[in-house]
């Protein structure tokens, strides 16, 4: 069987937009830092694809109508910040600046443990103070 024109004008469009769009462009290749952390740059891909088509003529049995059709497909891509993975653990990096909401949530980890290690070095103190008190 004959593929009719806008088959082949839909699988063109949609192999190009298979070449442009992988995981390597999503998640970029790995660069190892000096101090032996590892950065993986992370980035935001949208994209788009229309395709359309028309036969034009007299309709007539048995004739092959003129075909007009066109494609098209859009990409966009956003660096979103940067994977650092080091022997502290694995961060976000973002790649743009943040407000005063995202900044707060971001440190508020390291502030719960720091807030754990105080209130942990408090009660090791508590429990050692009755000890020293009894002694003459």
């Amino acid at each position: 069987m004959e593929k009719h024109p806008i088959q082949g004008l839909m699988e063109t469009s949609m192999q190009s937009i298979r070449d442009m769009v992988d995981v390597n462009t999503v998640l970029g290749d790995a660069v190892t830092a000096r101090d032996g952390s590892t950065v993986v740059p992370v980035s935001r891909v949208s994209f788009g694809f229309v395709a359309g088509g028309g036969e034009y003529g007299e309709r007539g049995v048995g004739e092959n109508y003129p075909f007009a059709g066109g494609a098209g497909a859009g990409v966009t891509l956003q660096p979103v910040g940067f994977l650092v993975c080091g022997e502290g653990g694995v961060r976000m990096l973002p790649a743009q600046a943040k407000n005063s909401v995202d900044r707060v949530i971001d440190l508020l980890p390291g502030l719960m443990e720091e807030v754990k290690a105080l209130l942990s070095s408090a009660r090791q103190e508590k429990q050692a103070a009755p000890a020293e008190e009894d002694q003459p």
